[in-house]
């Protein structure tokens, strides 16, 4: 059954392809061929009209040179150079094809692509050449909402919220580190950037005057769903709650009652990647490429020595929404990480289906840092996706770590505050924590493996009787809490009396 279908899939395409272009015969090897390269999505939205892809090229850059590299600067610097070379040296031929046909486009670096919009025509053309590797789909994705949101007397301040002090933060300050000299950066459906408990921490804010050159770029570059923010606007701006409220849980301090952030003494930059909460790979890749290196608003003089320290995601890209190949954004996050920038990424909220629920980009990958979520007993969300990762054939253990997810309270768009359940609500902790081990060894900045190995083996164990992928949940890691729920001040004693562990001993 499964080679007739595939037969009779070729048969159609062999159709259309008659259709567009007249009687002459297509071979029917040389459409499988180019069909090879084409993400399903691709083909079949193209069919009827033009549709929009990713053109990955076959050359992509040489990063091994970053390993070698001892500081962020250099690693940042060395990345940014090594990508736009690449990307300046082998685009033209593409372009030059793209421009004959009079395609819309819009070149990238981060990793060697070329984001079009084309019929099917022009998707043959494309994949057919050889420097083409791959035609990625790029539909628009819908964010994966928080799991619950509370009612509005669950907004009263605390002082000192209870996920914060659950995982410590709070004794980290006690010893002199609020996160201060370390720069976090997040992507998301963008942030209230004046709101009381984040304008201090805001990298573009002086205390008077804002300028929000290199510290906040908009990817959403047409308004498609009537959002407020309009497109490419040149003021943060959030039209969801979400990417506020994420922020909140970094950084997150009004001076007064609302202390609601890991790392108060951090700074903050921003990338809005959804329009509305919906979002597309190329948004994604294009905020992961600002953040490598910053830009002025018009787009121009890139600075990778403004580069974040740690970089919050928490967003999903699914297969039903047409991203379809788990492999879209894994070239990214991996460049990312070259860079020496950790990514913090939340695990999904897809748990009670069960196991290999950690199934979407960028969570996936070994090279995103994948956070899941507890309560305020230390017991995995009902929500909170498990491993293993099943999707792109690995088998690999996720989540990596677990920290508070449920009922968390922080700041949304105006002066307010609300509290909301979701793994996006608890990766944000583990990007407040890398800061605050910044601000106590600025020598960590850079150092990816070493910071997720200090957390992860840091980290409060937690175990289950649920087994997934085969390994027990009795056993440290599992693919229900990851490593155990972060301790802010385990990890930071930890980076006070070198007792670092060897980044080979970590799976």
């Amino acid at each position: 059954m499964k080679n007739r279908l595939h037969l009779t899939w070729v048969s159609l395409l062999l159709l259309l392809a008659l259709l567009v272009w007249g009687t002459a015969p297509v071979p029917a090897q040389r459409l499988l061929a180019w069909q090879s390269k084409v993400d399903t999505w691709v083909a079949e939205t193209a069919a009827s009209g033009e549709t929009e892809f990713i053109v990955y090229l076959s050359e992509q850059a040489d990063l091994s040179g970053a390993a070698a590299l001892t500081t962020k600067q250099e690693k940042g610097a060395y990345v940014y150079q090594q990508l736009v070379e690449t990307a300046q040296r082998t685009q033209g031929p593409l372009v030059t094809d793209l421009q004959a046909q009079g395609l819309e486009y819009r070149s990238y670096w981060i990793a060697n692509m070329v984001w079009a919009r084309g019929d099917l025509q022009a998707v043959q053309r494309l994949a057919e050449r050889s420097d083409v590797a791959h035609l990625y789909a790029n539909p628009t994705v819908r964010l994966q909402e928080p799991a619950e949101t509370s009612s509005p007397a669950d907004s009263a301040p605390e002082t000192l919220e209870w996920n914060i002090t659950q995982v410590n933060a709070d004794d980290v300050w006690a010893l002199g580190y609020n996160g201060q000299g370390a720069v976090v950066g997040g992507q998301d459906t963008g942030y209230d950037w004046d709101h009381p408990a984040l304008i201090n921490q805001y990298r573009g804010w002086n205390g008077s005057t804002a300028d929000h050159n290199y510290n906040w770029h908009d990817a959403i570059h047409a308004n498609n769903h009537n959002s407020n923010c309009g497109f490419n606007s040149p003021v943060p701006c959030d039209d969801n709650n979400h990417g506020t409220h994420t922020m909140g849980t970094i950084v997150g301090d009004d001076g007064a009652v609302n202390q609601i952030g890991m790392a108060p003494g951090a700074r903050w930059i921003g990338c809005r990647n959804m329009e509305e909460g919906a979002g597309t790979p190329a948004t994604y890749m294009e905020c992961y490429q600002w953040f490598v290196a910053p830009t002025d608003l018009s787009n121009a003089s890139p600075r990778p020595d403004l580069a974040p320290d740690v970089i919050n995601n928490s967003w999903a890209c699914p297969p039903d929404e047409g991203c379809t190949d788990p492999t879209v954004l894994l070239t990214v996050v991996e460049n990312v990480r070259a860079a020496g920038i950790l990514t913090a990424h939340s695990a999904g909220n897809s748990g009670f289906l069960g196991c290999s629920t950690v199934e979407d980009p960028a969570a996936i990958y070994d090279a995103s840092f994948t956070v899941g979520a507890t309560d305020n007993s230390d017991n995995i969300a009902s929500f909170s996706s498990r491993g293993p990762v099943t999707v792109d054939g690995s088998n690999r253990l996720k989540p990596d770590i677990s920290a508070p997810g449920v009922g968390v309270r922080s700041s949304v768009p105006g002066t307010g505050y609300s509290s909301f359940s979701g793994t996006s609500m608890a990766a944000p902790h583990v990007a407040g924590l890398v800061a605050l081990l910044i601000s106590a060894d600025p020598s960590l900045a850079g150092q990816v493996d070493q910071l997720e190995v200090i957390i992860s083996q840091s980290a409060l164990p937690r175990t289950t009787s649920q087994t997934c992928g085969g390994v027990p949940g009795t056993q440290i890691p599992n693919n229900t809490y990851g490593w155990g729920r972060m301790d802010a001040l385990a990890a930071l004693r930890s980076v006070l009396y070198f007792v670092y562990f060897p980044v080979s001993t970590f799976p």
